[in-house]
C-alpha cells in the first residue's frame, strides 16, 4: 500500500512560526518524504513560494514515483501566469502526473476559478502526449455548499477535516463526500499537526484517520492518503514519528 501514500509538501520553513509551531523547521519536501517512506508527493505554492520558475527547484522531484504539482496555492491563490509556469513544468517532468487546487472554494460555494475557467484547464491536461489529472481540495465543512458543478471537473478529490475533533465524525462526513461527487476518485487527507485549532493533533485521532483511510483502501472506497505537511516533519512531533513507524509497519501490505 506505500504506492498509494502521498506527502503533502511545501518550500521548506512555510510554516514557522504559524499555527501554534514554535520550533523551526528546515527540512525540504523531497527530504520529509523520504524521511515518511513515502513515493509520491505534491507541492503546493505557499506565500508566493516557489518562485518562478519551478525548474531547479523541481529537479530534486525527479526521485519521486509521482507528483503532483499546485495550480492553485496556499489561499486559493492563483494567476494566469502561474499556470503557464506549473504547464511548462509538466511538458519537461514525465512524473508529473497531476495539477491540486489548494484552498479552492470559497465559504460562499465560489470557486478559485470558474466552471468555465476548469473546462479550459481541461482541455490542456493533455501535455507532451500524456493525460494529467485535475485534483481539488475538499473539506469536511464545505460539505454543504453548492460545489457539485465545480466537483465535476474534477478527476480527483482530497478530503480534509480542518478541525481535529471533527475527525470523530470523519465515516459520517466522508459518506456524504462520497454522495456529492461520486465519479471523482478520492484521496483522504491526514493532518500531522491540529491546524484548525493551532495546537498538537491527539495522538488517537491520528490514528484514527489513518486505520480508517487503511480500511477504506483496502474497501475501494479511496485512492491514497495524504500526509500534511512536509514543513513540520523535522520537529520530532509524536504524530509524524508515530506515521513514520505505522508506514514502516503497513507500507508493504497487498491491498
Amino acid at each position: 500500500m506505500r504506492d498509494r501514500l502521498w506527502l503533502w509538501g511545501h518550500e521548506a520553513g512555510s510554516h514557522n512560526g504559524q499555527f501554534g509551531l514554535k520550533q523551526t523547521s528546515r527540512i525540504t519536501p523531497v527530504e520529509a518524504a523520504v524521511y515518511l517512506g513515502i513515493p509520491n508527493l505534491l507541492l503546493i505554492r505557499y506565500d508566493g513560494r516557489p518562485a518562478f520558475p519551478f525548474d531547479q527547484y523541481a529537479l530534486p522531484f525527479r526521485a519521486m514515483k509521482r507528483v503532483v504539482w499546485s495550480l492553485t496555492g496556499a489561499g486559493g491563490v492563483t494567476s494566469d501566469e502561474e499556470r503557464k509556469h506549473v504547464f511548462d513544468l509538466a511538458a519537461k517532468t514525465p512524473n508529473l502526473v497531476g495539477f491540486i487546487m489548494d484552498d479552492f472554494f470559497q465559504s460562499t460555494g465560489q470557486g478559485a476559478l470558474s466552471v468555465e475557467d476548469l473546462q479550459k484547464i481541461r482541455q490542456r491536461l493533455t501535455i507532451a502526449g500524456r493525460q494529467r489529472d485535475l485534483w481539488v481540495v475538499l473539506y469536511a465543512h464545505q460539505l454543504g455548499l453548492p460545489l457539485q458543478a465545480h466537483l465535476e471537473q474534477c478527476d480527483k478529490i482530497t478530503f480534509w477535516t480542518w478541525k481535529a475533533p471533527d475527525l470523530r465524525q470523519l465515516e459520517a462526513s466522508f459518506a456524504a463526500a462520497e454522495k456529492l461527487a461520486p465519479k471523482a476518485g478520492k484521496i483522504l487527507g491526514c493532518y500531522l499537526w491540529n491546524y484548525g485549532q493551532s495546537r498538537p493533533m491527539p495522538l488517537d485521532l491520528m490514528k484514527l484517520q489513518c486505520e480508517l483511510g487503511l480500511r477504506w483502501l483496502r474497501e475501494g472506497r479511496i485512492e491514497g492518503l495524504i500526509f500534511l505537511a512536509s514543513c513540520i516533519c523535522d520537529l520530532e512531533l509524536e504524530t509524524v514519528e508515530w506515521t513514520r513507524s505505522w508506514i514502516a509497519e503497513v507500507g508493504d501490505q497487498a491491498l
